[in-house]
């Protein structure tokens, strides 16, 4: 009789050494924090507590950067509370990193004029891809991603499926602040990103 699936899992699974972790998350907070300044240098938003700290920087005048650290603040006590201190401390090195590459970008990446729609597509796209490559190496950008990991882990749903459901509260709320095209674009954008999410992180999917 051969060995349920879980087992066989189990027994060829290899871990990330330390060093594959650390490049990993190099990878995934540069890919993620170049995709938000695609979608900053739109005007757009996005989903999660970019979106938020997007959408409060237009409508305050505040930096992103400041903003994005703040905004995600409240949320790594639960991350303490369920997910435990690495993937806290990991998840909060990640997001001060993608907040200060975010301006970065700016120094050295001159893009001139970007169409909307490839800014918002493109950026919620590799913004979806670096998520990806954190979420497989045991941390996140924190705020709704630790919410949906969790939802996930606990009750079973997605995480692509919950961040969704949120991401839309936030662009809708966007059209106070940018023009309704902008939102309808930023919302297709949302969708991309969370697509990315849905479709390959899954249980089972990936063993690392």
């Amino acid at each position: 009789m051969s060995a349920p699936v879980t087992e066989t899992v189990e027994a060829i699974r290899v871990p990330h050494t330390r060093l594959e972790d650390l490049l990993g998350l190099v990878t995934g907070v540069f890919v993620s924090s170049l995709g938000l300044f695609l979608i900053k240098s739109v005007g757009a938003v996005t989903g999660g507590t970019a979106g938020l700290s997007l959408l409060l920087s237009y409508w305050w005048g505040v930096a992103f950067e400041v903003l994005f650290v703040l905004v995600n603040l409240p949320f790594f006590g639960l991350a303490v509370w369920k997910k435990g201190v690495v993937f806290t401390a990991k998840s909060l090195v990640c997001v001060v990193a993608v907040s200060l590459l975010s301006r970065l970008h700016g120094q050295y990446l001159d893009l001139g004029h970007v169409a909307p729609a490839y800014g918002v597509i493109g950026g919620n796209l590799l913004a979806g891809v670096g998520l990806l490559i954190l979420f497989r190496h045991g941390a996140s950008l924190g705020g709704f991603n630790i919410f949906a990991l969790l939802m996930q882990e606990t009750v079973g749903l997605r995480a692509g499926y919950v961040q969704m459901g949120l991401d839309v509260l936030v662009v809708v709320c966007s059209l106070f602040v940018v023009s309704g095209e902008t939102m309808l674009l930023s919302a297709l954008g949302a969708v991309v990103l969370n697509i990315v999410l849905a479709f390959n992180h899954r249980p089972g999917r990936y063993i690392a």
